[in-house]
């Protein structure tokens, strides 16, 4: 025997099933095509009251500063090598004309000729070897320049210049060192040299 205990409310839960989907689906509906100004019609349920948001100020629009004007710039070969071209100009010599040229070869050539006159004629002077005694300076190191003594022995007879050829050193020591007993100290004696032979001109 079949159980007709919920046979009745078989057909009337299909129903019930049936209108409360479509209530549901009729609420979305509503609630979606309402303008958020316009009422909407209440099915029982009340929303909360919405306060006005306050007014906001408009912006203030700043007016932006002027720009200074940009040369315009025009990238290529063609402005790359112009670039190229206005750099190399400071790093070149000035190209003289050729009248300049030529003066200027003629002053070089006239101050060579100059210059080779003056060393023939220093050449051409005859050198003389010349005996004496003359003090070399002790130079800022500590070493003997003979240079100056043999221009000083050059000089006594009669020449311009010398160059030295020959030197000697001799101690001199103060009159404190030969005291007998007494020990001698490292500043009671210094060497000193001298030219005794110059090449003069």
């Amino acid at each position: 025997m079949p159980d007709l205990i919920g046979y009745p409310f078989k057909p009337f839960g299909k129903r019930l099933a049936a209108v409360g989907l479509a209530l549901s689906l009729l609420a979305l509906g509503a609630g979606a095509g309402w303008p958020q100004g316009a009422s909407q019609p209440s099915l029982g349920v009340q929303s909360p009251a919405r306060q006005p948001l306050p007014a906001q100020p408009a912006p203030q629009q700043i007016e932006p500063q002027p720009q200074p004007p940009v040369p315009e710039e025009n990238p290529g070969l063609i402005n790359e090598i112009g670039k190229l071209f206005e750099k190399s100009k400071s790093l070149l010599p000035v190209i003289k004309s050729p009248g300049e040229a030529i003066d200027d070869l003629n002053t070089r050539a006239k101050d060579a000729a100059k210059d080779a006159g003056e060393s023939l004629t220093n050449i051409a002077k005859p050198s003389v070897m010349v005996k004496g005694r003359a003090a070399c300076v002790v130079a800022a190191n500590g070493a003997p320049d003979c240079k100056a003594g043999a221009d000083k022995l050059c000089q006594s007879n009669g020449y311009k210049e010398g160059k030295s050829m020959d030197t000697d050193a001799a101690e001199k020591c103060a009159p404190k060192a030969f005291i007998p007993g007494r020990q001698r100290q490292p500043g009671d004696c210094k060497t000193e040299n001298y030219v005794i032979r110059a090449l003069c001109q």
